[in-house]
């Protein structure tokens, strides 16, 4: 789909802020109308204040600079694909 990016983080990088937890990060062309929501055994949390949201963009910024990038992600799932 061209509107989805697959991006692998190698297990080489160890832990990361978030890990283990779901994290979804709506954004659209009005910022204010961002979303995240964060899953737990409670049920689905909706994040909207500026402040939560510059906290998991920031998180998200750094997974990705961390990441593989979209081609060496295809990749690398490509490989993995094979070998099953």
């Amino acid at each position: 789909m061209d509107n989805v990016t697959v991006l692998v983080l190698p297990f080489a990088h160890g832990a990361f802020p978030g890990a283990g937890q779901t994290v979804v990060h709506i954004e659209g062309p009005v910022p204010q109308l961002d979303t995240v929501q964060v899953d737990s055994s409670h049920g689905p949390t909706f994040l909207h204040a500026e402040g939560q949201l510059a906290k998991y963009r920031a998180q998200l910024d750094l997974l990705e600079s961390l990441a593989l990038s979209p081609e060496r992600s295809r990749d690398f799932v490509r490989d993995i694909s094979r070998q099953l």
